[in-house]
């Protein structure tokens, strides 16, 4: 007899405060299907128009690409994905053995609001294509506030679907990330091949003179700034810098029967970040020679594919939303852990749901990918630095744990100071905030070493004797 799914609910058992076992363990396929999956999604729709809007020059754009997803992909397999399979944790409880679970509790807020906000952007993705049948009003990229009591109802219902997918757990996001990869890649593909006669593009040789000429112009739009081979490279690298040296992806990864694992991100950073923006590129150079109006990713793939392309758009922003918004659940179900993870995630899609009924999550999106990575960011440098440096260099590693303690002042001092470092580089020095995310990891290592250090002393000169 099929199982309802209460029955289902109850039975899913996502091991938040304990090591993953072995026979949960996960082969590599798993996780090829899920970041791929996860990485040809609804942020692809958005971010390689904006690439374009921001005039990046071809050459530019293909160089940027090619090192920052090498870049990110190092980062998943030598800094997350080994520390992940060895300590089998997830991201939050690791968190609370360091840093206490006081300081661990804001963290977990902080972390699920973020969260919450980006698989809210990919709803209302996903809802441009959902909408095109009852032919409401679009929102616009310049937007702030819902348009119209139609997306309002389209959003609610592509969140309330991929809510309940999220609820299911990670063995269900796999799963439908799986079956769903292959066929978004081609439509993704098919889609900018199919309009590239209409930039002029008639043989293989023709595309490139196209692309320098038509498509990556080196001139950016009217009021957008000019990005650089160093923006794309640095936004490439750390546009997902909370999942890998923030080590968002612990989470993920635990289930990885080997760190190598790791490297299967790079189905995500090559294939979905680097031919999907790309091909977006190419879709939204062809709307700017139509000049028909707003940039919405469904009515644009609708254009080029028919029903597959909207399809493609709806299932993109699901393959997205899904395990972020299980991540956000993981985040504050922490801060509860008497209360189910099905539960709390419910909670959150809910939020999220509501959040993305506002058109500005999309609309700066580049700007908020960096920013909440880099909020994010100081935490894994704690986690890489307690793992890697504490025995090596003479400080408690979970020292929260250890020492019997709610909050870890060496680790809140570290976040607060290294938030402040990089505040004071772009406000001060002019740093852009795509380059503020290398700098202060390396900022956070050296505080968190240097304070534990200190405000440990006590404690390890009495241990000594």
């Amino acid at each position: 007899m099929a199982k309802t799914l209460k029955q289902q609910l109850a039975e899913v058992n996502e091991y938040e405060r304990e090591p993953i076992p072995a026979s949960a363990l996960k082969s590599s396929g798993s996780f090829i299907g899920m970041y791929a999956g996860e990485h040809t999604a609804g942020t692809e729709y958005v971010i390689g128009p904006l690439f374009v809007a921001h005039g990046v020059g071809a050459a530019d754009l293909v160089g940027g690409l090619l090192v920052g997803n090498f870049l990110a992909v190092l980062s998943w397999a030598f800094l997350c994905a080994p520390i992940a399979t060895k300590v089998r944790l997830t991201l939050y409880y690791q968190l609370e053995k360091i840093c206490g679970i006081n300081l661990t509790r804001i963290y977990n807020l902080v972390n699920g609001l973020m969260f919450c906000f980006l698989a809210g952007s990919m709803i209302a993705v996903s809802a441009t294509a959902i909408g095109i049948p009852f032919n409401f009003p679009m929102p616009k990229l310049t937007d702030m506030y819902p348009t119209s009591i139609g997306w309002v109802l389209t959003v609610f219902a592509v969140g309330t679907v991929i809510t309940l997918v999220a609820i299911l757990g990670y063995e269900r996001i796999a799963r439908f990330a799986n079956v769903a990869a292959p066929w978004m890649i081609g439509v993704f593909l098919a889609s900018a091949l199919a309009v590239l006669p209409e930039l002029g593009v008639t043989s293989p040789g023709d595309f490139w003179g196209v692309a320098k000429s038509v498509i990556w112009t080196g001139i950016p739009l009217e009021g957008q700034d000019k990005f650089t081979f160093w923006h794309v490279m640095f936004f490439a690298w750390f546009c997902n810098m909370a999942m890998h040296i923030g080590m968002a992806d612990m989470s993920i990864l635990r289930y990885a029967k080997k760190w190598t694992h790791g490297f299967t991100s790079a189905s995500g950073m090559f294939v979905g970040h680097f031919l999907a923006w790309m091909a977006s590129g190419i879709l939204y150079a062809v709307y700017l020679q139509k000049n028909t109006g707003e940039f919405a990713p469904g009515p644009v793939s609708f254009y080029a594919a028919g029903f597959a392309g909207a399809a493609c758009v709806v299932i993109a922003g699901w393959t997205t939303a899904n395990p972020t918004i299980y991540r956000a659940g993981l985040a504050i179900q922490a801060m509860m852990p008497k209360t189910t993870t099905w539960k709390v995630t419910l909670v959150v899609g809910l939020v999220t749901t509501i959040a993305a009924c506002f058109p500005a999550l999309v609309m700066r999106l580049l700007d908020f990918v960096a920013l909440y990575g880099l909020i994010l960011m100081p935490m894994g440098a704690i986690i890489f630095a307690d793992f890697y440096l504490a025995k090596r260099i003479g400080f408690l590693p979970d020292y929260a744990w250890r020492a019997g303690t709610e909050f870890n002042i060496a680790a809140a001092l570290t976040w607060t100071l290294t938030l402040a470092f990089c505040l004071g580089l772009n406000m001060f020095a002019g740093v852009e905030i795509f380059f503020l995310g290398l700098p202060g990891w390396f900022v956070a290592i050296i505080l968190y070493v240097a304070l534990s250090k200190s405000l440990q002393r006590k404690i390890l000169t009495e241990a000594a004797v």
